[in-house]
C-alpha cells in the first residue's frame, strides 16, 4: 500500500510551501482497537520528523469505516522522504492486515485540502488569497459558535486542553459540513 513520493498530476509544489497528505483508509469491522493504537504510533513517530507541522485524524461516525487522515509537512521535499522513508514503510506492514479495500492518498499544497474536490487537479485550484478569505469567513463564525456554545462548560479546564477540545469541534465541522458548504457557496467566485 505504498505510493511512491510524486507530486499530485499536473502540478508541483514549490519548495518551502506547506503540503498536507490527506489519507482515506477502510478499517477492517472489529479491528478499530488496532488501528487506534497504531495511529498513535504513527503520530509520536511523526512528531520527530523533520519538517512535520502536524496530524489531525478524523474518525468515521458509528457503524462506518472509513477514517480520514491529513498530515501536514512544511514542504513537498519533508513529505517525499517521509514517503520514502523505512520508518513509514514499517509502519504500514504493521497496519496493512487492518485494513479492507485500497488506500487513498491526496496531496494538497497549503489549503487547497478544502477547496479541491477528490480526484480534482491541483492546477483547478482557486487564489490563494480567496482561500484564505473563505476560510476566515467559515471558520470564524464556526469557532466563535463552538466556544459560546461549549465553551462555558469547559471553562474549568486549563486552557491548552480547552483549545484541544474545541479544535476536535471545529476541524471535522469545518471538513464535513462548513467548507463544502462554503466551497459551494462562492464557487463562481472562486473558480481560478
Amino acid at each position: 500500500m505504498t505510493l511512491p513520493p510524486t507530486l499530485p498530476p499536473g502540478g508541483t509544489h514549490p519548495i518551502g510551501d506547506p503540503v498536507s497528505l490527506v489519507v482515506r483508509r477502510q478499517v477492517r469491522p472489529g479491528h478499530e482497537a488496532a488501528f487506534e493504537d497504531l495511529i498513535g504510533e504513527l503520530v509520536r513517530l511523526l512528531s520527530t520528523w523533520p519538517g512535520h507541522r502536524g496530524t489531525g485524524v478524523i474518525r468515521p461516525p458509528a457503524g462506518l469505516y472509513e477514517y480520514l487522515m491529513v498530515v501536514r509537512f512544511d514542504d513537498v521535499g519533508h513529505a517525499a522522504a517521509w514517503q520514502a522513508s523505512p520508518q513509514r514503510q514499517a509502519w504500514l506492514d504493521r497496519l496493512a492486515p487492518h485494513l479492507d479495500g485500497e488506500t487513498s492518498i491526496e496531496h494538497q499544497p497549503g489549503l487547497e485540502f478544502w477547496f479541491t474536490p477528490p480526484g480534482s487537479p491541483v492546477l483547478a485550484q482557486p487564489r490563494r488569497w480567496k482561500m484564505t478569505a473563505v476560510t476566515v469567513l467559515a471558520l470564524y463564525p464556526t469557532s466563535l459558535a463552538i466556544t459560546l456554545l461549549v465553551g462555558p462548560s469547559l471553562a474549568h479546564l486549563p486552557l491548552p486542553l480547552r483549545s484541544l477540545l474545541q479544535s476536535l469541534l471545529v476541524v471535522p465541522l469545518m471538513t464535513y459540513a462548513v467548507m463544502p458548504w462554503a466551497t459551494r457557496t462562492f464557487r463562481r467566485w472562486l473558480k481560478p
